[in-house]
C-alpha cells in the first residue's frame, strides 16, 4: 500500500480528486482506511438532509479512491463500500420524504429494490443506481384526504430530489427509475400487489436477468423481502427456458451492434459494452444462471465473480472460463473507476485522444497509455473468446415476412446489412411495448419501405437505424410516428439525417416523439419570431389556467422550439449564429412568461411589496444573447424599493424574505422538470457573493457590492449583464449602475494580472474536453471573451452585452487586431454546431464532418479544420498581447 503514491497521482492525473484533497485536506490526514464510510458522515445533526448527503457522498468519493489508488482495497472492497453508501443515501432519503409528509409516522410502506450493481454490491465509481420504488397500501404513511398511492409518489419525486438534485456540493446519486414495470405508462412508485401481477404475467426475459441481482435496499426492507419471495418463481424457472436465454444473447449482440464504434480495441474502447468487455462477463455468467438457476440455489448470487465462482464449483463452466472471465472482469471494472475517477464521469470509454489516454494510465499507475493498452488487450481477447462460446446459433432468422426487404438492405447502403436486417427482425416480433399491438406493426409495415429509403440516403444509413432503434426502444407507442412517416417523405429525409448526424436531437426524439410534428409545417426551418411573439405563444392558452399547465405548456413550447432550431442546422437551412440568436430569444420568452406567473402565485399568498419589484438579469451567455442547444443560464436576481419593507398579503413577509423565496420558486419554475420533460439548468454563482451570498440582493446592495467587494472576474462577467424581466424603470436603474461601474465606479485592480491568473486556473481545472471544444482549448471563445474583457475594463470602452458587436467596437477603436469579429463568429458556429453533432467534443463521426463543414460556411472538412485552426491562434496571439500590453 502506497498512499502518498495514490495522493500524488490523483493531484496530479484526476481534477476531480484534486479538488476533493483541497476541500477535505483534513479529512485524509485522518486514520480513515479501515472506516471510509464512517469517517464520512457529517455530524451535524442540524444541516439539511441533503447537503449532508451531498457532502458525505464527495467524502466517500475521495476516501474509496485513494483506498483504490493506494491498493489498500481490492475491487470487491470498492464496489462494496460504494453500494454500501448508496444503500444507506436512499434510504436516508426515504426517509427524510416520509418524515417531512407526515412527521413522526414510522418510516414504513416504501421500499427500494435495488437492480443492477446496486443490487449486486458491485456499484462503479460513478454509477447511477436503477432502484424499483415500491409500496404497500396498508401500511405506507399518508395525510388526511390524501391517497396511499398519492403520497406514494409524492415521496418517490422528494426522494428522488434529494438525492440527485445538484449544487455547489455536487449531488448524490443518479437515479434511473426507468426499470420499472412498463414505465413509459407507470407511475414512479408502484403498489407491491400490482408489481408482483405484473412480474407473474407480462415481465420480459430481460427482466428476469435483471432480477438475478434484485435486492431489499432501502426503506421497508421487510416489505422488500416480501415481494421478492414472491416472484422469485419468476426469475428462477426449474424448466430450461432456451427462448429466453436466446432473448438474452439477442441483447448482447444488440448491444455490439449499437456500439459498434467502442467494440474494436484500441483508443476510444467500451470497457463496458464493447466486445470482451465488462457486458460480456456478465451476460456469460447471467445466462449459465438462468438455464441452471431455476433448480440449484447455489447459482444464485447476484455479484459477477461470485456468480462465476459457483458455475465453475457445480461444473457448468470450466474452471479456467471462471478465471479468464474473474480476470478481465476485475481489471476493466477497476481500468473503469480510473476513468470515472478522473471528471466525475459517468463513461466507460478509453479517451481516444493519446494525452487523456496517458493521463488515465498514468493515474492507474502504469508508464502511458501504450501501457495501459498492453495491460488490457490479452485479457480482452480472452472474455471476447469465452462469450463467444455460447455461439450464434440460437439467434432468430429474419421473418419470412418481407424478406425481400431485407434483402436490398445492402443497395441501400447499410452496412452491415444483416445486423440491420436483425434490427428489422425485432421490430416485427414486436420486441419493444411501442410495437406489440397488431395496429402498431401494421403501421410498420405501411412505413417501412418509405422509411427505409429515406434512411438510405443519411451519409451512414446504419447508425440513422440504430438511433430509430433506440427511439423505438422507449416510446409508449410508435402508431402516430409509423403513420406519419408513411404520410410525409420529405420529414422521413429529415429524420434521418438527424438520427444520423445529430445524437443531442435523437436523444430528444426517444424521450418525446411528438417533436418530429412540429416540423410538417415548413415555417418550423425558418427562424423564429421575436421574444414578444413567442411570450405570447407560451402565455397560457385560456385565462385562470393553473400554474403547473402554465409550467407545462411553456416547457412544450420551449422543446418544440429548441428542436426544431437544431433541425435547421441539420437540414442547412439557417445560420447558426442565427441559431443561437433564437435559442436566447426562446429563452427570453421563457423567463418573461415563468417568472410572471411564478410573481402572481406568490403575491396570491403573501401580497407584493409596496414600490418594489423583482428584477432578472442575465450574463454570460443569455447575456449576449446567443445560447447552444445545451447551455443553462446565467442569472442574478435582485430587487428595488426598501429592504425593510413587508408584502401586504395574508401572509407578509418582509422584503428580504419575500424575495429570497420567490427567487427560490423562479428558479424551481425554470429547471424543474414536469410531465412535459425539463427546462433550463439555471446557474445563479455569479450573484454578489456568489454561492456564499444570499439568492437575491436589493438593487442599492448590488450597486454597494460592484462599486466596493466585487473582484475582477465579477466585473468582467458584469460587462455581458442585461436586464430581461423587470419594468422600464427598473431595468434603467440597473443598466445604469452596470454602466457607472464598467466606466470606472469599482476598486482599482490590476485587470491584466487577475485575469491571467484566473485563466491559467481555469484550464487546469476545467481543461479541453476533445478536439472540438472550440470553448476551453487554447485560442478558444473562452480566451476570447478574456481578452475582450479585460480590453473593455482596462480602456473604459466598447461595452456591449453581444460579445461580437464589443469585439468589432475594440477592432474599430484599435484596441484589438483584426479578424477577433471574425474569429468569434467562425468558433460560436462551431460551438453551437458541436453540441447537437458532437456532443462530448470528440471530432464528428466521418459521415458527419461535412455537415460541420457545411455549417461553418467550409467546403470541406479539411478547409473548416483549417480555419478553426487559424481561427484559434488568431484569439490566442490576441489573448496573448492584451495579456501583456496591459500589464
Amino acid at each position: 500500500m502506497d498512499l502518498n503514491s495514490a495522493i500524488r497521482r490523483a493531484r496530479e492525473h484526476a481534477p476531480f480528486l484534486a479538488r476533493l484533497l483541497e476541500v477535505e485536506a483534513p479529512l485524509v490526514e485522518r486514520d480513515w482506511l479501515d472506516d471510509p464510510l464512517g469517517h464520512a458522515e457529517v455530524d451535524d445533526g442540524d444541516m439539511p438532509v441533503a447537503r449532508r448527503l451531498r457532502i458525505e457522498r464527495r467524502r466517500v468519493a475521495l476516501l474509496v479512491a485513494l483506498g483504490d489508488l493506494s491498493g489498500a482495497y481490492d475491487l470487491r472492497r470498492v464496489t462494496g463500500l460504494l453500494t454500501a453508501f448508496a444503500d444507506r443515501a436512499i434510504d436516508v432519503a426515504i426517509r427524510a420524504a416520509i418524515e417531512e409528509r407526515t412527521p413522526g409516522a414510522p418510516a414504513q410502506g416504501f421500499v427500494a429494490i435495488a437492480l443492477g450493481k446496486q443490487g449486486s454490491r458491485e456499484l462503479n465509481y460513478s454509477s447511477d443506481v436503477d432502484p424499483i420504488l415500491l409500496f404497500d397500501r396498508a401500511t405506507l404513511p399518508h395525510r388526511e384526504r390524501e391517497t396511499p398511492d398519492e403520497a406514494a409518489i409524492k415521496i418517490a419525486r422528494r426522494a428522488t430530489e434529494l438525492l440527485q438534485t445538484r449544487d455547489g456540493d455536487g449531488y448524490v446519486l443518479r437515479v434511473d427509475l426507468r426499470l420499472r414495470p412498463a414505465p413509459e405508462a407507470s407511475p414512479i412508485a408502484l403498489p407491491v400487489g400490482a408489481a408482483i401481477s405484473y412480474y407473474e404475467s407480462q415481465a420480459l426475459p430481460w427482466e428476469r436477468a435483471a432480477f438475478i441481482r434484485a435486492r431489499a435496499a432501502a426503506g421497508d426492507l421487510s416489505l422488500g423481502r416480501r415481494f421478492l419471495v414472491a416472484i422469485r418463481p419468476f426469475v428462477w424457472r426449474r424448466a430450461l427456458d432456451y427462448g429466453a436465454i436466446a432473448e438474452i444473447r439477442q441483447i448482447s449482440g444488440r448491444i455490439r451492434d449499437h456500439y459498434a464504434q467502442g467494440q474494436a480495441f484500441g483508443p476510444g474502447y467500451d470497457l463496458k459494452r464493447g466486445r470482451g468487455g465488462i457486458r460480456e462477463a456478465e451476460f456469460f455468467a447471467q445466462v449459465h444462471q438462468l438455464i441452471h438457476g431455476g433448480r440449484d440455489r447455489a447459482l444464485r448470487a447476484p455479484a459477477t465473480l461470485d456468480a462465476l465462482v459457483a458455475l465453475a464449483e457445480a461444473g457448468w463452466i470450466a474452471p479456467e472460463q471462471a478465471a479468464t472471465l474473474g480476470q478481465g472482469y476485475t481489471l476493466f471494472r477497476t481500468v473503469e473507476h480510473r476513468l470515472q475517477m478522473v471528471d466525475d464521469r459517468q463513461t466507460h470509454s478509453l479517451p481516444t485522444s493519446a494525452e487523456a489516454l496517458d493521463n488515465v494510465a498514468r493515474l492507474h499507475g502504469v508508464a502511458d497509455g501504450a501501457a495501459l493498452l498492453a495491460l488490457l488487450r490479452p485479457q480482452v481477447e480472452a472474455v471476447a473468446a469465452v462469450y463467444d462460446t455460447l455461439g450464434a446459433s440460437d439467434r432468430p432468422a429474419v421473418p419470412g415476412d418481407g424478406q425481400l426487404l431485407e434483402a436490398r438492405l445492402g443497395e441501400l447502403g447499410f452496412d452491415p446489412a444483416d445486423q440491420a436486417a436483425r434490427r428489422i427482425a425485432d421490430w416485427r416480433s414486436g420486441r419493444y411495448p411501442a410495437l406489440r399491438s397488431p395496429a402498431a406493426r401494421t403501421a410498420l409495415e405501411a412505413a417501412l419501405p418509405e422509411m427505409l429509403a429515406s434512411l438510405g440516403t443519411a451519409a451512414d444509413p446504419y447508425r440513422a437505424l440504430i438511433r430509430l432503434d433506440a427511439m423505438l426502444g422507449r416510446l409508449p407507442s410508435a402508431i402516430n410516428l409509423f403513420r406519419l412517416l408513411e404520410a410525409q417523405p420529405a420529414l422521413a429525409k429529415l429524420l434521418s439525417a438527424i438520427l444520423c448526424h445529430a445524437p443531442t436531437l435523437a436523444e430528444a426524439l426517444a424521450r418525446r416523439a411528438t417533436l418530429l410534428d412540429g416540423l410538417i409545417d415548413a415555417s418550423a426551418l425558418e427562424a423564429v419570431g421575436a421574444v414578444a411573439e413567442l411570450a405570447a405563444e407560451m402565455a397560457p392558452r385560456e385565462p385562470g389556467a393553473p400554474y403547473e399547465a402554465v409550467l407545462d405548456h411553456v416547457r412544450t413550447v420551449v422543446g418544440e422550439k429548441r428542436f426544431a432550431l437544431g433541425a435547421q442546422i441539420v437540414a442547412g437551412t439557417s445560420d447558426p449564429l442565427a441559431v443561437a440568436a433564437g435559442y436566447g430569444r426562446v429563452a427570453e420568452a421563457a423567463i418573461e412568461t415563468l417568472v410572471a406567473a411564478t410573481v402572481a402565485q406568490f403575491a396570491a399568498q403573501h401580497g407584493r411589496v409596496p414600490d418594489s419589484e423583482l428584477v432578472l438579469v442575465a450574463l454570460g451567455r443569455l447575456g449576449g444573447g446567443l445560447l447552444t442547444h445545451a447551455s443553462d443560464l446565467d442569472l442574478v436576481y435582485l430587487f428595488t424599493g426598501d429592504y425593510r419593507a413587508e408584502s401586504d398579503g395574508p401572509k407578509p413577509l418582509g422584503a428580504v424574505l419575500y424575495y429570497n423565496r420567490l427567487a427560490q420558486r423562479v428558479s424551481a419554475a425554470l429547471s424543474v422538470p414536469t410531465a412535459s420533460g425539463p427546462l433550463y439548468d439555471i446557474d445563479t454563482r455569479l450573484r454578489p457573493s456568489g454561492g456564499q451570498g444570499p439568492l437575491v440582493v436589493s438593487l442599492d446592495g448590488f450597486a454597494r457590492y460592484q462599486r466596493e467587494s466585487a473582484w475582477t472576474w465579477e466585473h468582467m462577467a458584469l460587462t455581458r449583464a442585461r436586464p430581461v424581466f423587470g419594468s422600464p424603470a427598473a431595468r434603467a436603474q440597473v443598466a445604469a449602475i452596470v454602466r457607472a461601474v464598467l466606466d470606472g465606479d469599482r476598486p482599482e485592480r490590476d485587470v491584466a494580472a487577475e485575469a491571467r491568473a484566473m485563466r491559467a486556473e481555469m484550464a487546469r481545472h476545467k481543461p479541453a474536453q476533445g478536439p472540438l471544444d472550440v470553448k476551453l482549448a487554447p485560442g478558444g471563445l473562452v480566451d476570447l471573451e478574456f481578452a475582450v474583457h479585460v480590453v473593455q475594463l482596462v480602456h473604459r470602452t466598447g461595452f456591449h452585452p453581444g460579445l461580437a458587436e464589443a469585439a468589432a467596437a475594440l477592432e474599430t477603436a484599435g484596441l484589438l487586431p483584426p479578424g477577433i469579429e471574425a474569429a468569434h463568429a467562425l468558433l460560436t458556429r462551431a460551438l453551437v454546431t458541436a453540441r447537437l453533432v458532437a456532443p462530448d467534443a470528440q471530432l464528428p463521426p466521418p459521415a458527419s464532418r461535412a455537415l460541420v463543414a457545411r455549417a461553418l460556411g467550409q467546403p470541406d472538412w479539411e478547409q473548416a479544420v483549417a480555419s478553426l485552426d487559424a481561427a484559434r491562434q488568431r484569439v490566442a496571439e490576441a489573448w496573448a498581447t492584451v495579456s501583456e500590453d496591459t500589464r
